[in-house]
């Protein structure tokens, strides 16, 4: 029966393409690993690598049997991450990525409980647009995202944490200024400045303003909310701004109005692959997050 360390150094190989090479990275002698090898090709009943003087290849058969002998790899790391984490729960990295239109107004809220909750979790944070994030996550350099749920996340994995009203920013010498309560029907006919493409936050403003019978403010497109903050203080036009984003802010130029009736709201989610195992550091966050008042 093959080990573990015979698929490792399979690995390492098929890596590196040089036995030489691979028993180093393996911390053994290069005849030891190529007797393992030679073993193993054994027992499969035919070569995994063609050797010669010059190089090493891997056949077309060897290539399959790498793949198996990662996702082997693969299981065994996993099975003793989750034995360790459930010993000794709350420990060890997470990586969460978040987007810029919520990163910077959400982390002040949730990190201080977090750090304290959590003390032994290193928590790792990146900050990308929506679609790199979800790159990321599907390749497994992320365990979870923090953003706002669109329909096309329908094939993750998402936790519902907090939905977060889209309030209506404007300059204190726009004529809004004269009414008591804002609707959406106020929207009509305005022109509203958004974010570039690539922000989630675009598509969904643009789906309630649109809704609403505004239109789009083609002369400006901002890169990040404190850019359209600056536009709206200068009395350069209106736009829909995150609710955290709003928060605990002194702009003598710029009016928040939450809208009276039916607001316009972001769902904020934990979001996961499918193929994601239970991760008892994660279900902790989202308990922590769902605790605190946003």
């Amino acid at each position: 029966m093959n080990s573990l360390k015979d698929f490792r150094y399979l690995i390492a190989v098929s890596e590196t393409l040089h036995f030489g090479k691979a028993a180093e990275a393996c911390h053994v002698s290069q005849p030891t690993l190529s007797g393992q090898l030679k073993k193993l090709e054994d027992s499969l009943g035919f070569a995994v690598f063609e050797r010669t003087n010059r190089q090493v290849r891997v056949t077309t058969k060897g290539r399959i049997m790498i793949d198996a002998a990662r996702d082997i790899v693969k299981a065994h790391t996993l099975f003793r991450q989750k034995a360790k984490e459930l010993s000794t729960p709350y420990t060890g990295e997470l990586h969460l990525g978040l987007i810029p239109t919520l990163a910077p107004y959400l982390l002040p809220h949730i990190m201080p409980k977090l750090n304290e909750k959590l003390p032994r979790l290193n928590l790792f944070l990146y900050e990308l647009q929506t679609n790199d994030l979800l790159i990321e996550l599907d390749q497994g350099k992320l365990d979870a995202l923090i953003l706002p749920w669109l329909p096309e996340m329908i094939d993750y994995n998402s936790i519902d944490l907090f939905d977060e009203m889209l309030l209506l920013a404007f300059p204190t010498t726009h004529g809004l200024m004269k009414k008591k309560n804002v609707t959406m029907n106020d929207l009509k006919g305005l022109q509203i400045l958004t974010l570039k493409d690539g922000h989630c936050l675009r598509d969904q403003t643009q789906g309630y303003c649109f809704a609403a019978g505004a239109e789009e403010d083609k002369r400006f497109s901002a890169t990040s909310i404190e850019t359209l903050r600056y536009m709206i203080a200068s009395g350069t036009g209106v736009t829909l701004m995150p609710e955290l984003a709003t928060q605990n802010r002194n702009d003598k130029n710029i009016i928040y109005r939450h809208f009276t009736g039916k607001e316009p709201f972001r769902k904020i989610v934990l979001l996961t692959r499918k193929t994601s195992t239970e991760n008892l550091s994660l279900l902790k966050v989202v308990e922590i997050i769902k605790t605190l008042k946003m």
